[in-house]
C-alpha cells in the first residue's frame, strides 16, 4: 500500500513536471520578434497585426512588424537616419536612391547571403538566380532584394506580365468630346482644349486638363520616362552605343505640344507641385481629364469611381506617339523591380529577419500577401485554380480601404511582391475596373531591363549623371511653363550644353560599356 502510495507520488511529479516542461516549450515557441520596418514613402500608411494577412504572417513568422514611414521629404528621413546612425531592423527604398550605395559603403547594412548561409540556406531556393545575379555587387555579394522583379526568363515564363505605363483618359468627358485621336501633338492639344471648354468642372470639382506623375529633384515620370517610352524612343543606336534619349526630335516636339497648353493655362499649377498623396485624392475625385500615369497607382481609386459611376472611371487609350505612328515601347516590369528592402546593422535579430524575407519570397508567403488564408480568403475552384470568395472579392472591388482594414490581401503589403509569380493566380478579372487599363498594354510591353543600369554615385560617372539628373528636375518645369518655343529652345540648348560640359559624354560610353549590346544581364547593375 505504501509502495502505490510512492508510486503514485512519483506518477503525480512526473506530471507536473511534464506539464511544467510543455509550458515552457509552448512559452519559448510563442516568443515573438518585434523588428522595425522603414518604408521611404511618404503615401505607405497601412498598419500591421489588424488585418487577417498580417496577423496569420505574424504567426507564421513570429515576428511583430511595425512600419515607420516619413511625414515629409523621404530622402530627408533616411539621411538622417543614416546619419545618426539610427536605422530601423529593415528599410524599403528604391532601386534607384543613391542612399543604397552609401548604407553598402558604409557597412551599415547586412549582405543578405551571409545571413541566409549563417541561418536560413532556404533563402536561395526562393530568390530568382538572375535577380540576384543583377542586384549583387562587385564582390559579389547581395546587399538588398527587390520586389516586382521580373527577369528575361520570366517573360518566357508568363504571357501575361504587362507594362504598368499607360495614357488614361476619364471614359464620360473622352466620349462626350467624340473619342478624338490623341496620338499626334495637334489631336492631343486639340482634345484637350475642347475638353477644357466643355468640362470646367466636373462632380462639383475643378477639371484638371493634364495630370501627371509627382514632380520630384530628377524630373516628372509622366512629362520625361514615360513620354519617352510611348514615343519609342530607342536607348542604343544600330551599332549599340547608347543614345541621351532627351535629345529625341520627337520628344521635343511633344514637349512643345505640353508647353503650348501651358501657355493656355490648361497645365494647372498645382500639377507641378502636388504630391503623390494629393494627386491619389484628385484622381478620387475623377478630376483629371488624361495623363500619361501608372495605373497600378490608381486601380484603388478606379474601383471607387466605378462604384460610384462606371462611366467616371479611367479608361487606357492610344495616346502621344512619335511623328511615324510607331508602335509604342513601354517597359515591362525588369530585374530592376520597383523597390529593395535590406536588413540594417542596428537589426537586434538578423536570422529572425532574413527568416521573415525567406517567407515573403516563397511561393506560400506570395500567396498569402496576393490572396490572403485559405479558405478564408479564398480557395482552389474544381479547376485546381485559386479562386477569391465571392464576399471579399467584392469588397477588393468596392470599398479598399475597408479590405485592407479587414483582409489586408491583395498585394496590400507590397515589399516583397513578385509580379510573376503572382501572374499564375491574379488572372484578368473582367469585373475588375482595372483589367482594361492592364490589358491594353500587353501588345506594347517590352523588356528592356537590360537598359536601366545604375551607377554608384560615389564614381565620378555616377556622380556626373546624378549632377546632370538634378539639373534636369530643375529645367523640366520651366520648359513646360515657357511663354514661347523660342524661350523654350533657349532653356532647353543651355541645359543640353550644361549637360555636355559636366561630361555627360562620360555617362553614355560608361553605359555602352557596361551591356548596352547584350541582352543578357551583366554580372551587376550597380557600377
Amino acid at each position: 500500500m505504501k509502495n502505490k502510495q510512492i508510486i503514485s507520488v512519483l506518477l503525480c511529479i512526473a506530471l507536473a513536471l511534464s506539464l511544467f516542461c510543455s509550458c515552457g516549450k509552448k512559452e519559448k515557441a510563442e516568443k515573438y520578434t518585434d523588428l522595425s520596418w522603414y518604408i521611404n514613402f511618404s503615401w505607405f500608411n497601412t498598419d500591421w497585426g489588424n488585418n487577417i494577412v498580417s496577423k496569420a504572417i505574424t504567426r507564421k513568422t513570429k515576428c511583430n512588424i511595425s512600419f515607420i514611414t516619413p511625414t515629409g521629404n523621404p530622402n530627408e528621413k533616411l539621411d538622417s537616419m543614416i546619419a545618426s546612425d539610427s536605422l530601423p531592423d529593415l528599410i524599403t527604398l528604391g532601386w534607384w536612391e543613391p542612399e543604397i550605395s552609401e548604407m553598402i559603403n558604409d557597412k551599415k547594412v547586412y549582405a543578405l547571403d551571409k545571413l541566409a548561409d549563417e541561418y536560413d540556406t532556404y533563402f536561395y531556393n526562393v530568390v530568382n538566380e538572375q535577380v540576384v545575379k543583377w542586384h549583387s555587387r562587385p564582390n559579389g555579394h547581395l546587399y538588398g532584394y527587390p520586389n516586382s522583379a521580373c527577369s528575361p526568363s520570366d517573360y518566357e515564363k508568363y504571357d501575361n506580365l504587362a507594362s504598368n505605363e499607360a495614357f488614361l483618359v476619364r471614359k464620360d468627358i473622352y466620349e462626350a468630346i467624340g473619342s478624338p485621336d490623341m496620338t499626334t501633338p495637334e489631336g492631343f492639344v486639340k482634345a484637350v482644349e475642347k475638353a477644357a471648354k466643355m468640362f470646367p468642372t466636373i462632380d462639383g470639382n475643378e477639371m484638371i486638363p493634364v495630370g501627371c506623375t509627382e514632380f520630384n529633384d530628377i524630373g516628372c515620370d509622366s512629362f520625361d520616362n514615360y513620354l519617352l517610352d510611348f514615343l519609342a524612343v530607342p536607348y542604343v543606336d544600330k551599332k549599340g552605343n547608347a543614345i541621351d534619349r532627351l535629345k529625341n526630335k520627337d520628344y521635343i516636339t511633344w514637349l512643345k505640344a505640353f508647353r503650348k497648353l501651358g501657355g493656355e493655362g490648361l497645365l494647372k499649377d498645382e500639377i507641378f507641385v502636388e504630391s503623390r498623396t494629393q494627386k491619389s485624392e484628385k484622381i478620387n475625385n475623377g478630376q483629371y481629364f488624361c495623363m500619361i500615369y501608372q495605373y497600378t497607382d490608381l486601380s484603388d481609386q478606379e474601383k471607387n469611381l466605378y462604384k460610384n459611376n462606371p462611366d467616371s472611371i479611367y479608361i487606357a487609350v492610344d495616346g502621344p506617339k512619335n511623328l511615324s505612328g510607331d508602335d509604342y515601347t513601354l517597359p515591362g516590369t525588369s530585374v530592376n523591380g520597383w523597390t529593395v528592402t535590406m536588413i540594417s546593422k542596428k537589426c537586434q535579430n538578423p536570422k529572425a529577419a532574413i527568416k521573415l524575407l525567406t517567407y515573403l519570397l516563397s511561393e506560400e508567403g506570395q500567396k498569402m500577401t496576393w490572396l490572403g488564408t485559405q479558405g478564408e480568403m479564398w480557395d482552389y475552384n474544381k479547376d485546381g485554380v485559386p479562386e477569391i470568395k465571392d464576399d471579399v472579392r467584392k469588397l477588393l472591388y468596392t470599398d479598399r480601404k475597408k479590405y485592407n482594414s479587414i483582409y489586408g490581401g491583395d498585394s496590400c503589403y507590397w515589399m516583397m511582391q513578385n509580379d510573376a509569380m503572382a501572374s499564375q493566380w491574379i488572372k484578368d478579372d473582367p469585373d475588375n475596373p482595372v483589367t482594361q487599363l492592364k490589358k491594353w498594354s500587353y501588345p506594347y510591353t517590352t523588356y528592356v531591363g537590360q537598359y536601366t543600369i545604375v551607377f554608384d554615385t560615389s564614381t565620378d560617372v555616377g556622380k556626373i549623371k546624378n549632377k546632370a539628373e538634378k539639373k534636369w528636375g530643375d529645367v523640366l518645369p520651366l520648359l513646360l511653363l515657357s511663354k514661347s518655343d523660342r524661350e523654350f529652345d533657349k532653356i532647353y540648348n543651355n541645359y543640353m550644353k550644361e549637360r555636355y560640359q559636366m561630361g555627360y559624354e562620360r555617362v553614355l560610353s560608361a553605359l555602352t560599356s557596361v551591356s548596352y549590346t547584350h541582352l543578357t544581364l551583366p554580372t551587376n547593375s550597380l557600377v
